[in-house]
């Protein structure tokens, strides 16, 4: 049974930083891409970042690149999200997600690409 559960989120002045982790359980995860998604009151599910399954690639959402980091752990089975200089905008409920992929599947940033989500976690950024 695939589980991926979130952790790190919290309540940050503007300017300040933040680590999210998540951990994966039930796959073989050095097999998968890993992406973080978030979601604002009111908005759909954004894509924030992806990580490919050996960590060599990445990809931003263009209004956190330079901002935020994504990375992994695959012999602890984690992904992480480090976000500095934050801002009000960053708000919202950010979440893990897993796609099984072969060495030379492209990073997606479509949600319709990741079978495997976490309950998430909120992130609050205030002014």
């Amino acid at each position: 049974q695939v589980q991926l559960v979130e952790s790190g989120g919290g309540l940050v002045q503007a300017g300040g930083s933040l680590r999210l982790s998540c951990a994966a359980s039930g796959i073989t995860f050095s097999r998968y891409a890993m992406a973080w998604f978030r979601q604002a009151p009111g908005k759909e599910r954004e894509f924030v970042a992806a990580v490919s399954r050996s960590g060599s690639s990445s990809d931003y959402l263009d209004s956190v690149n330079g901002r935020f980091t994504v990375s992994r752990d695959n012999a602890k089975k984690m992904v992480y999200l480090q976000m500095t200089s934050l801002k009000p905008e960053d708000t919202g409920v950010y979440s893990c997600a897993a796609r099984h992929t072969i060495l030379t599947t492209p990073i997606s940033r479509d949600i319709s690409d990741y079978a495997n989500w976490g309950q998430g976690t909120q992130v609050t950024v205030s002014s």
